[in-house]
């Protein structure tokens, strides 16, 4: 009896034995298997293509005859505006070259090249400033504006002459804290399309005494020589 419980013993220790062997070469080479697999389909498939980026990050393309801008008014008096053209952000809070009131960029508008920007405060500024950089301003220049904080306190009537002479159609109605943004140029016979203005009223403004933030996209048409 205590041969066959030996015998029997051994047996089944064997039996165990191969059964983990079987089992461990078989899921080992699974494994490997669909690794292996896995790894030449990764490498094997086109990655997904990513969305197409559009100039300045608008929605959509511009045709080549066009120059992609966006104009971002300021938000309250906490984050600055910003002014896109052509690719290139013109004038920002991480430029460090934008500030209270109004914020312009002077652009080619033949070769999207920017010619000058200007920043100018028209709470407690000099105006007489911003009448000598519009009075100066050449014909066939893009005019990018931008608001921040407060653009009207000192706004006169030769100022928004100016603008209006510039494309505007809203200048006329911009007040204290308002938000606008606007694309025009000089030598403009029509109003532009590009422009947006948004009022300063307690009952609608998104922040406490400012409006919502503007933001404006579009093509530019190239002007032709």
């Amino acid at each position: 009896m205590r041969l066959t419980g030996v015998i029997r013993l051994a047996a089944l220790l064997f039996t165990l034995l191969g059964t983990w062997v079987v089992v461990q070469t078989y899921f080992d080479r699974s494994w490997k298997a669909i690794s292996l697999r896995s790894w030449l389909g990764a490498t094997s498939r086109p990655s997904r293509s990513q969305p197409p980026r559009h100039d300045c990050g608008n929605q959509k393309s511009c045709p080549g005859d066009h120059f992609a801008f966006k104009v971002v008014s300021g938000a309250a008096n906490v984050v600055g505006p910003s002014l896109c053209f052509d690719d290139k952000v013109l004038m920002s809070g991480v430029r460090n070259n934008v500030g209270r009131g109004l914020n312009i960029a002077l652009v080619n508008g033949t070769t999207g090249q920017l010619l000058k920007t200007g920043s100018f405060d028209m709470y407690s500024g000099d105006v007489k400033e911003l009448e000598t950089f519009l009075t100066e301003i050449k014909d066939g220049t893009f005019v990018l504006t931008a608001t921040f904080d407060d653009p009207a306190t000192k706004m006169n009537d030769k100022i928004r002459m100016l603008f209006t002479k510039l494309g505007s159609n809203h200048v006329s109605k911009l007040g204290f804290r308002d938000n606008w943004v606007f694309l025009g140029a000089k030598g403009m016979s029509t109003k532009t399309p590009f422009e947006e203005h948004i009022k300063n009223n307690q009952e609608t403004n998104k922040y406490d005494g400012w409006p919502e933030v503007l933001e404006m996209e579009g093509c530019a048409p190239r002007k032709m020589d």
